[in-house]
């Protein structure tokens, strides 16, 4: 599939422009160096496939978006990470984080200023904006699915999301493009180069759930790789609601043995990662060998001095999450922290997008995580 994708543009295809929130400009210098070297060895030299832009601010915090060159007839595709807070603002003199809602609504005003001209308008946005507020429980807000027909309602023609919180949010919009991609290969090959002698078979390595909700993606690896799988569930306290959800009482197992073993754990998110560590020391409990925690998306929203801890006791061996949101320099520092790259990744479907190739093989992965597991 990969070696479809060189460029041969002529006359066939509309010509590609990115466009990087402000967020997510690490990101997507790293997707454009790809397309960047794809297309030099086609019939088309590029130097930048990105598109001059910018969402200037007023002291009030008052925004715009700016586009500085032509789009007209163009494929767009549109990079924002909601999940930068390392992005400021001024406002009335004061420095300002960016929060999700900023990031979305700088994506919408670089879609207004297209004024309507693109051939078509892709969104990538990895870390979905308000996927964790994804269904509804007595009187709430749908964030998600809102955030979605605005973006349909504007004419964007396609989503591109990794490892949605919960992908169902794609019925909000059913005439609308929705790929939702796990990054189950990158991660196996992260996993690898930095493990070369780890040994993946049923009697030294196991995938573990950490809850109910993570089990299609802890169920993929486990299905691939041919190990066990086990599962921890929540018990919660339903009497009570602290920081909007009930707390959890006990992580309770469900499972073959695991002394001895290898544990591979798979999650969408670290939050906090106060469930991941209960999980590594419950597993320590039960005899575990080494541990290892994977997250698309690693936020560590109260800090790392707790993992760091935990590190150095032995709970756990390493922890692995991808450049899709922002890390801060101080987690990429971390020796227990292992980076996984999906920007090629990216630049593979975005190409496939342009060139009208089907993208069925780059979603499931499924061989190329064969082929890497016989070459070892």
């Amino acid at each position: 599939m990969e070696t479809e994708l060189i460029f041969h543009t002529g006359n066939h295809f509309p010509k590609l422009g990115l466009i990087a929130t402000e967020g997510a400009k690490e990101l997507s210098n790293k997707i454009d160096r790809h397309l960047v070297s794809w297309a030099s060895n086609g019939t088309e030299e590029k130097d930048t496939f990105l598109i001059d832009s910018e969402c200037p601010r007023f002291s009030s915090g008052d925004g715009k978006g700016i586009i500085r060159e032509t789009v007209r007839g163009m494929d767009l595709y549109y990079l924002v990470d909601v999940g930068n807070y390392n992005s400021k603002y001024n406002i009335f003199g004061q420095v300002n984080s960016m929060s999700p809602d900023d990031h979305f609504q700088d994506l919408k005003r670089l879609i207004q200023a297209t004024s309507g001209k693109a051939h078509s308008m892709s969104v990538i946005m990895p870390l979905l904006y308000g996927c964790r507020q994804h269904r509804r429980n007595y009187r709430e807000s749908l964030d998600c699915a809102l955030a979605l027909q605005e973006l349909q309602a504007m004419g964007v023609d396609n989503i591109v999301t990794f490892d949605a919180h919960d992908s169902r949010v794609q019925n909000a919009i059913p005439l609308m493009g929705f790929d939702n991609i796990m990054p189950h290969y990158q991660v196996l090959k992260a996993l690898l180069r930095h493990y070369p002698d780890i040994l993946l078979d049923r009697d030294h390595f196991m995938v573990v759930s950490p809850d109910e909700g993570a089990m299609h993606r802890n169920m993929y690896y486990s299905s691939v790789l041919e190990v066990d799988l086990g599962m921890f569930y929540k018990r919660r306290d339903y009497s009570h609601v602290i920081n909007g959800r009930n707390p959890i009482v006990a992580h309770e197992y469900l499972g073959a043995d695991v002394k001895g073993k290898t544990i591979f754990i798979a999650d969408d998110i670290i939050s906090s990662g106060e469930s991941s560590l209960e999980i590594a020391y419950e597993l320590k409990k039960r005899k575990a060998d080494k541990i290892f925690i994977c997250a698309t998306y690693a936020l560590f929203t109260n800090g790392l001095d707790e993992f760091d801890s935990a590190y150095e006791n032995g709970v756990f061996d390493g922890v692995f999450g991808t450049n899709l949101t922002y890390r801060t320099e101080a987690l990429k520092s971390r020796k227990w922290f292992y980076e996984v790259d999906c920007s090629k990744y990216i630049a593979y479907i975005i190409a496939a997008l342009n060139h009208q190739v089907s993208v069925s093989a780059l979603l499931d992965p499924h061989e190329k995580i064969k082929a890497l597991l016989a070459g070892r």
